[in-house]
């Protein structure tokens, strides 16, 4: 039996905001594509995120240009079902060619002629060129630390959905990003007994002077940062929405009745361990969040804005018991906890594209999203060309570079000299 294989320019592997982007800007550029999704349209922002998310950045912000959100004003923090429902109206407007349901298993460099043979669920295609637009939030990541018991329920946060589907007790979340920040919040919140492991991390104010922390960010240039500073590779950033958008502030989560510890050390014989960083890592994110307090100042004085002095922004509460007296280790059954919750991030997974596009740790070589292997295009990573990378509308403006690119390429594969015409 011979296999029918489907021709196409250019395949987009996944239907997130990136893929969606992407087959925008291909269309403008009037080149053929596909993209295939193996799930719906923005699935992640459907399932694999907490009941009550909404976006980190406000409407105004954090958009595609092209569209804004129905229905909500552009201050406001959109909830995730709402943002996925955006992507399925941004992607209806214009037109683009996506089929669900459809999973790609394999990606091959043909020999002998160009392109691609690729392997799909839904048969093979032949593709001239592939974008894996599959976004780096693939496979929940929990560190080898985990303890192995049973009568400790553990989650990644890519599990928890709200308070509800968690065991009587108190809970223990590992990791004080936006989300383990949010969730921990959320929780205590909700009744419940919470210990918070905080390591590194940067928290920006979620506004300054009238401003957004998003707009700050864009007029000091800073989401043009081509690469993170180094040593702050693994440093997180809490930044949060919720009830309207707040800035994270631990002494204040603290006070609200949260216990902080430091980085989670290890798990053995029932008890956990943290190391003696709590007051070191708070303090560092303070120095962040005032260093952007300075810069914002510098900027209204050398501009000559017009924006209310903000005082109290740089007042800080007491700093609480747990870091007076920092927790350095702690029985689990004594203090309670029968759910830790993981929120130590994910890890990419393209075990499906086999191609030389890879360094030795498996992480993409590539240059703003253009691989070191020709025909292949990442898209929707942390960092792909800048800071704003991370965001809906960074994807955006990555997508444009990119698109231009295959357009690029894709002329040259069209010319012929006088003698082919």
């Amino acid at each position: 039996m011979t296999t029918e294989i489907t021709e196409i320019d250019t395949l987009i592997v996944g239907a997130g905001q990136a893929g969606v982007a992407m087959s925008e800007h291909l269309t403008k550029q009037g080149i053929a594509h596909l993209v295939l999704e193996k799930n719906r349209i923005a699935e992640a922002w459907r399932t694999g995120r907490w009941d009550s998310l909404v976006a980190n950045g406000p409407a105004w912000h954090d958009r595609f240009p092209g569209l804004e959100f129905p229905g909500r004003g552009p201050d406001s923090f959109v909830p995730k079902d709402e943002i996925a429902s955006y992507f399925e109206a941004y992607a209806k407007k214009f037109s683009v060619p996506i089929r669900t349901g459809v999973e790609v298993k394999s990606v091959v460099r043909n020999h002998g002629r160009p392109g691609f043979t690729v392997e799909t669920s839904a048969g093979v295609f032949n593709a001239l060129r592939v974008v894996a637009a599959t976004g780096p939030f693939q496979k929940p990541v929990i560190p080898a630390i985990a303890p192995q018991d049973d009568r400790i329920h553990q989650i990644h946060s890519a599990h928890y959905f709200n308070p509800q589907q968690l065991p009587q007790g108190a809970i223990l979340v590992v990791g004080a990003g936006s989300s383990g920040t949010q969730i921990a919040d959320e929780l205590q919140r909700a009744g419940r007994k919470v210990f918070l492991s905080v390591g590194a991390h940067d928290r920006p104010p979620r506004s300054y002077r009238n401003r957004d922390f998003c707009w700050w960010l864009g007029v000091l240039g800073l989401w043009d940062a081509p690469a993170s500073v180094p040593g702050k590779e693994h440093v997180t950033i809490a930044v949060s929405g919720a009830r309207g958008g707040h800035t994270v502030d631990f002494r204040s989560l603290a006070h609200q009745g949260i216990t902080l510890v430091g980085l989670t050390k290890t798990f053995e014989n029932g008890r956990v361990t943290f190391q003696s960083d709590l007051c070191d890592n708070i303090r560092r994110g303070d120095e962040n969040y005032l260093s952007l307090l300075d810069a914002a100042d510098q900027y209204i004085k050398a501009n000559g804005l017009d924006l209310p002095e903000e005082p109290a922004a740089r007042q800080f509460l007491p700093d609480p018991d747990c870091m007076t007296r920092p927790l350095l280790s702690l029985d689990l059954a004594e203090a309670g906890i029968t759910s830790i919750i993981w929120a130590t991030g994910y890890a990419a997974d393209y075990s499906w594209l086999k191609v030389d596009a890879f360094d030795q740790h498996h992480r993409p070589r590539h240059q703003r999203g253009v691989s070191s292997e020709p025909g292949i295009y990442f898209l929707g990573l942390p960092w792909l060309s800048r800071r704003g990378s991370t965001f809906i509308w960074g994807v955006w403006h990555d997508a444009r570079f990119i698109a231009d690119h295959i357009a690029t390429q894709h002329a040259y594969s069209q010319y012929k000299d006088a003698s082919e015409r």
